[in-house]
């Protein structure tokens, strides 16, 4: 009797812990631990400095909201168009990319509060005139960052015009000073930046008033994470509110602009 009952409770026991397993194995994480894609190919948010380290205003964030964590961060370069399917392959946890925070995104990923806000640059040659319209761009070449709001806004907007997509900023604006390209719609602090004021931008402006349409361009950007991960969800919003009231973020801030990013 005692030999059947010890095997009987074995028996239960296991039972009870392959039940408990996955129950376990489900539990969420502490987040001590966070990867993070960034994609080093739009300055002045990231880039990959001379020195082949990553730099920029995202990338300070990062490091700033994990530090404000106590999170044990790495950094994982990943291409723009592949950001939210690496994201739910589980390649990294959260992204930090000028990700706007749009509906359409919103049913795939989770969004924190917003920690930047700035509005679209239509750039073309200095002198040309300052009509957005439609007809105006008729049969044009308009560059545009592949999978953005900026494309989104462009294909609908520009319907006459030839959009040509790209999977990086920088590709778009050798383009355009390459002359294969008439325009490039993008970040206006990417276009100001990041090339109108460099000296491969001389001879190109901004067309027209800064182009924000809420419908498209969202709320801001904002950093993803999976659905479900609302627990990182959680503590990266409370990061972010911190390092805006510790004067974190305006240090990081005054670093790379003189104006305020983090937008109304």
């Amino acid at each position: 009797m005692t030999l059947r009952r010890h095997t009987l409770f074995a028996a239960a026991l296991a039972a009870l812990l392959s039940v408990a397993g996955p129950a376990a194995q489900a539990q969420a994480p502490d987040w001590k631990k966070v990867r993070i894609a960034v994609e080093g190919a739009y300055p002045p948010f990231s880039e990959i400095g001379t020195d082949g380290k990553i730099k920029g205003f995202d990338i300070d964030i990062a490091n700033a909201l994990c530090a404000e964590m106590k999170a044990e961060c790495t950094l994982v370069n990943q291409e723009w168009d592949g950001m939210i399917p690496a994201l739910q392959a589980r390649k990294f946890d959260a992204i930090v990319a000028q990700m706007s925070i749009t509906e359409e995104r919103q049913k795939s990923v989770l969004f924190t509060n917003k920690y930047s806000n700035t509005p679209a640059w239509l750039v073309a040659k200095a002198g040309t005139p300052a009509d957005q319209s439609a007809a105006a761009w008729k049969g044009k070449r308009i560059g545009v960052q592949r999978t953005t709001t900026h494309d989104r806004f462009a294909t609908q907007h520009f319907k006459d015009s030839e959009i040509v997509r790209y999977a990086k900023q920088d590709e778009i604006f050798l383009d355009l000073t390459a002359g294969r390209i008439d325009a490039v719609l993008c970040d206006s602090v990417a276009a100001d930046m990041g090339f109108i004021k460099t000296p491969s931008g001389k001879g190109f402006a901004q067309v027209g008033p800064a182009i924000d349409d809420p419908k498209i361009f969202g709320i801001g950007a904002g950093i993803a994470v999976r659905k479900g991960d609302t627990a990182l969800q959680q503590k990266l919003n409370a990061a972010i509110a911190a390092i805006r009231a510790n004067g974190t973020y305006k240090k990081i801030q005054d670093k790379y602009f003189t104006f305020d990013i983090y937008g109304q």
